[in-house]
């Protein structure tokens, strides 16, 4: 989930909330790329997940919080007294809770995956060795396999507990997104509100492709639980009004006003007034706009105030000042940078972003909704429009790796990103995800037990 943000500028008409959208636009050689991934703290000993305040003697997850912001000197992100973040003021990366636990990353923007895979790499040597001191590592799974929902613990974040009460009311699986899964997004830039356009449909319509290459959350409760990416499943029924596949993207006319208007329709969760925030869930942004909330009556929205909506909402590809690719499970490093490359070649590159849209141009509403509907179950056997998830992957791939190669965006090895693509090309041609190969481990050499994934998943 997003940081909050802080910026007091009233918000005067609609056309404000337009031009903060369009304030995003940045000229091609300004593009970069920001990776954030989520991942579960459990202890060694017993698997068990990480609460706050720790246990047995063993520290929590606010002690390994507290042992990054010692390490870096990062400045502390405080929800009343208790330290929820820290972000880094040099980079503009930051460290932050989600519901259950997850430990994220949203890593600074830079210039090419190379960089992420660097920026990975220091995160998780730093933060494996301050868990290790409190007998904790980390899971990287879309889903947590083991632990029921009671057993999952509860940050202490004001605008976490508002969601939790309202979660219920709208879907039955919105507390099992808060609480029991984990994602990787890459964000990318856009150069002009038609670039936007094109980047948006393509992101959108290719998103179940990834969530097909990146599934990797099959077991919930220590059993299969019938999906190979339940985190995508999940979302299904978590908050229609707010999440999905948004099909209004590829009508006609479509651009940050279309946008704008259908994002002040989604009901709000909170408005945050200095370090309180107010539960007005379910309340309407208009009515935030015209001074109109019944909650805080004669407060008037800021840019906060919109800035903070539009995290709270999860279409597959979310648009903020910059879109965010949300279709993927969490998992290893390898996984994590090969999201960061996937997309930074389809759409970072004129030729490769022509030939995505070229490869799903001709798909109609229905045929996206039911790749999306199909994908978590199916994987690499869904269809769509007459063609294989697998294919469709596999196309998708090579014009992503064209793009990366056009890019020449080289290491120190001479390599482009495209060598980040190679863990996506290996599940294409055996045409298995790694929840596929998670499942056979289970079937065979696991004796159909779940607790090896704690080892096989460890980051």
């Amino acid at each position: 989930m997003a940081r909050d943000v802080s910026d007091s500028t009233p918000v005067s008409s609609r056309d404000d909330l337009v031009a903060w959208l369009e304030a995003g636009c940045k000229a091609p050689d300004a593009f970069r790329l920001g990776t954030e991934h989520e991942k579960f703290p459990f202890y060694l000993h017993d698997r068990s997940p990480v609460p706050y305040e720790g246990r047995e003697g063993r520290g929590g997850v606010g002690a390994l919080l507290s042992g990054v912001l010692e390490a870096t000197g990062w400045e502390p992100i405080m929800d009343g007294e208790a330290l929820i973040g820290l972000l880094d003021p040099k980079s503009g990366g930051a460290i932050s809770l989600e519901p259950g636990g997850q430990f994220e990353l949203s890593g600074a923007p830079l210039d090419n995956v190379h960089q992420t895979a660097g920026e990975l790499q220091a995160h998780l040597e730093l933060v494996n060795a301050i868990a290790a001191r409190n007998g904790a590592a980390f899971l990287g799974l879309g889903m947590s396999p083991t632990w029921t929902r009671a057993q999952t613990p509860s940050m202490p974040k004001s605008r976490y507990r508002i969601m939790t009460q309202y979660m219920p009311t709208v879907g039955a699986r919105g507390l099992d997104m808060m609480y029991r899964t984990s994602t990787v997004q890459v964000n990318v830039d856009f150069a002009s509100e038609a670039d936007m356009v094109r980047k948006l449909r393509v992101s959108l319509a290719l998103q179940p492709i990834a969530t097909i290459l990146f599934a990797n959350s099959p077991f919930t409760e220590g059993r299969p639980n019938g999906f190979l990416s339940a985190r995508s499943e999940i979302w299904r029924d978590t908050d229609n009004q707010r999440s999905g596949m948004i099909p209004f993207v590829f009508e006609d006319g479509f651009g940050f006003e279309r946008y704008v208007d259908w994002a002040v329709e989604v009901p709000m969760y909170f408005v945050k007034r200095g370090e309180t925030y107010h539960d007005v869930a379910g309340a309407d942004f208009r009515h935030l706009l015209d001074g109109k909330l019944d909650a805080l009556p004669g407060e008037r929205a800021t840019m906060s105030d919109w800035a903070n909506h539009l995290s709270t909402t999860f279409p597959e590809v979310r648009l903020k000042r910059y879109l965010e690719m949300r279709g993927a499970d969490s998992g290893s490093s390898a996984h994590i940078l090969a999201l960061s490359a996937f997309f930074v070649g389809l759409l970072y590159d004129a030729d490769s972003l022509a030939a995505a849209w070229d490869l799903a141009k001709g798909w109609s509403a229905q045929d996206r909704q039911r790749l999306r509907d199909d994908a978590p179950r199916l994987g690499f056997n869904a269809h769509v429009a007459g063609r294989s998830a697998r294919d469709v992957a596999r196309d998708a791939l090579a014009i992503s790796r064209a793009g990366l190669a056009r890019r020449r965006r080289l290491d120190a090895s001479g390599a482009d990103e495209g060598r980040y693509l190679d863990v996506l090309d290996d599940r294409v041609a055996r045409g298995r995800t790694a929840a596929d190969d998670l499942l056979a481990l289970y079937e065979g050499a696991w004796g159909r037990s779940v607790d090896p994934v704690f080892d096989a998943c460890r980051l």
